[in-house]
């Protein structure tokens, strides 16, 4: 049981890979980290085991089920089971939306009952620390790390079995960043997510994963 990685090599222009053969599983009920300097294909490897990028070979699976579509090709119900949070969440939201219908996207394209949704997203923004005041305001109205805490509600609110954190903290204060850490870390121990930490920061990783590989050191 676990997300795996096989021999994935994969990159953005042919003849020059960003990340060549690299062998990964993140089993659950656990935190793995995963460093390395920028630029060195971290949030290549995390997009293509988030199912948005196709591998050029190798092998992505999971749970032992072999992943052969990609982005909006790949099953609804393959997606929903990896969530993922990126460095920027001014990248990663519209900012027409409420961030309250920022966390409630995944579940209504899941076409999860509307008194569901809304005590689903009531429940994790309570858990990331976003107050009833916030939910109703837009992006370019809250901060950075009030945004971050939308974006970790958003990736939870299905339920993940896995969860990728792509440089999640890298753009937010420490205090932030060990709020967002330890709800994380309470979804490993309480229901067991698997979870995949990417980060340049190895101090961070360190306390944070059981496990941190280094396969560009």
């Amino acid at each position: 049981m676990s997300l795996r990685a096989d021999a994935v090599t994969a990159g953005w222009r042919r003849g020059r890979p960003v990340v060549d053969r690299v062998d990964l599983a993140v089993p659950p009920g656990s935190v793995l980290g995963l460093a390395g300097p920028s630029g060195c294909g971290k949030s290549t490897l995390t997009r293509v085991l988030a199912l948005l990028h196709a591998p050029w070979s190798g092998t992505v699976s999971v749970d032992g089920e072999p992943v052969h579509r990609f982005r909006f090709a790949a099953p609804a119900a393959l997606r929903r089971r990896i969530g993922v949070v990126f460095q920027s969440p001014r990248a990663a939201t519209d900012p027409r939306l409420t961030l309250e219908r920022i966390v409630a996207e995944p579940l209504r394209a899941a076409r999860v009952p509307a008194a569901e949704t809304a005590r689903r997203v009531a429940e994790v923004a309570d858990l990331v620390g976003l107050t009833g005041e916030l939910r109703g305001r837009r992006p370019h109205e809250v901060s950075d790390g009030q945004l971050q805490r939308a974006c970790l509600a958003r990736a939870l609110a299905p339920r993940p079995d896995y969860l990728l954190c792509d440089e999640m903290t890298a753009m937010l204060d420490a205090s932030t960043t060990a709020a967002l850490v330890s709800v994380v870390s309470a979804e490993v121990t309480g229901r067991g997510l698997g979870v995949l930490a990417v980060s340049h920061d190895e101090q961070l990783l360190d306390a944070w994963a059981g496990e941190v590989l280094r396969p560009w050191s």
